[in-house]
């Protein structure tokens, strides 16, 4: 039963610690628009993307306004378009276009899915996609990419790693004179999930339904504000609390979810609970280890926190859903975060300390902006260690790293809305071009074998 002190407690969460909905995705089935003709496939996947989230967006509206529950963007993503572009050849740019110009018909703030799965190899489409995203990401606003370059099972795809590592340098040089905002949209995973709500790295894995609903909520401020209310506790009673705030958090989601699947006519598919900041004061990852017990993040002990953080809201966030997915955890985006961008400034924060954080958080390192001469094979480099601390461990990672073409490190680039702003971290220089140019793959680790 729904109490007083339930709604009083849920309207301050949104009212006074940026609890939100981040995100409610319609995963888009594009297999049965394939054709050998490309400009007959856009033409379908655009009548199909227009028909299917019509709605999409006006549904979140109301949604928000019969809850009083903000739901920040309303976002599509379709199956990876490297299938399609295998089928019918041609230039994929004109994908990139036809989904840009659906977006603008929908109105959605995003949508995901020129994205290719390479993790095993390249089969017709994959090059042809991979080699055209700077161009795409240039030539569009509300586009996002991603490219899945190992997994558990597979290992990792090191002619991958390589080309990616150029794509990412390219994306930025193309967009040199906009912050370099191309290289923000691009991500590239190991154990990429075909659930996850959030961008860049949405796309709709095949095994999904024809169309979906999934939804990612956010409320770091909520879980700090909690934790700051009780400076004795134990770690133990810490991790109960944060348990019992994101199981509430999640409900929340759930409720969404449900509601919006019930009035779109298509299925719900899983709740993302992952924590996921914003720039916004108060909402912010970096000071929940703050509130933790941290002098700033970054800090010996952050690895630790983020662990025991992670681990809480899942065990709290699954008890509360029917279908948990995507992601789920925290998030650690320096740009995003208002308190990583603090840590980063000042120095408490590396890329190295990052990188041992993306072994117990949700993701990888992402939004972290380098210096603009870092070469392809640095950059290819750190997708390579990130995907293979994803690989060993059986988990999702990626990198989503921005060269800041021009700027040198304590200079910044200046995203605005939820990408935020970030300043350019230190990068190890150190060459790795020798291993990278070798090419071939890192074979899976023995554990792959398990059935």
């Amino acid at each position: 039963m729904i109490n007083t002190f339930d709604i009083l407690e849920t309207i301050k969460m949104i009212q006074d610690e940026c609890l939100d909905i981040r995100t409610t995705t319609m995963g888009i089935s594009l297999l049965d628009c394939a054709d050998s003709s490309i400009d007959r496939a856009c033409e379908k996947v655009y009548e199909k993307i227009c028909r299917k989230a019509e709605k999409l967006v006006a549904t979140g509206e109301e949604i928000e306004k019969q809850y009083g529950i903000p739901i920040i963007n309303k976002r599509v993503s379709v199956t990876p378009v490297a299938i399609l572009a295998g089928i019918s050849g041609g230039d994929p740019v004109k994908y990139a276009l036809t989904l840009e110009k659906a977006a603008n018909t929908i109105g959605v703030n995003f949508i995901g899915g020129y994205s290719a799965l390479v993790q095993k190899g390249f089969s017709a489409g994959d090059l042809e996609l991979i080699h055209s995203i700077p161009e795409a990401l240039a030539r569009t606003e509300h586009l996002c990419s991603s490219v899945n370059i190992g997994s558990t099972k597979a290992g990792i795809n090191m002619d991958a790693v390589k080309l990616m590592g150029q794509k990412v340098k390219e994306a930025a040089e193309l967009t040199k004179d906009r912050e370099c905002i191309a290289a923000g949209k691009l991500v590239v995973f190991c154990n990429a999930p075909e659930d996850n709500p959030f961008m860049a790295g949405a796309f709709h894995g095949i095994s999904e339904p024809d169309c979906v609903i999934n939804v990612g909520v956010s409320g770091p401020g909520v879980v700090r504000s909690a934790i700051s209310k009780y400076p004795d506790y134990s770690i133990n009673e810490i991790a109960e609390l944060i348990k019992k705030t994101a199981f509430k958090i999640t409900r929340m989601g759930q409720l969404v979810g449900v509601e919006a699947s019930k009035k779109l006519g298509v299925p719900f598919g899983i709740v993302d609970l992952s924590l996921a900041p914003t720039p916004a004061v108060g909402d912010s990852v970096a000071h929940i280890l703050e509130a933790i017990g941290l002098e700033q993040c970054g800090g010996a002990g952050t690895t630790a926190c983020l662990a025991m953080l992670n681990d809480a809201v899942k065990k709290g966030g699954v008890m509360a859903s029917s279908s948990v997915g995507g992601l789920s955890g925290a998030f650690i985006p320096v740009s995003e975060d208002a308190g990583m961008i603090d840590a980063a400034r000042s120095g408490a924060l590396t890329i190295e300390k990052l990188e041992a954080m993306t072994a117990v958080c949700s993701v990888g390192l992402d939004m972290i902006v380098i210096p603009g001469d870092t070469t392809a094979e640095v950059i290819s480099g750190i997708i390579a260690d990130e995907a293979a601390i994803g690989m060993v461990n059986g988990k999702t990672t990626a990198v989503r790293v921005i060269p800041a073409i021009g700027k040198n490190i304590g200079d910044e680039l200046e995203f605005g809305g939820l990408l935020g702003s970030g300043p350019v971290m230190k990068v190890n220089t150190k060459s790795p071009a020798k291993f990278i140019n070798r090419g071939g793959k890192i074979p899976a680790p023995l554990h792959s074998l398990k059935n």
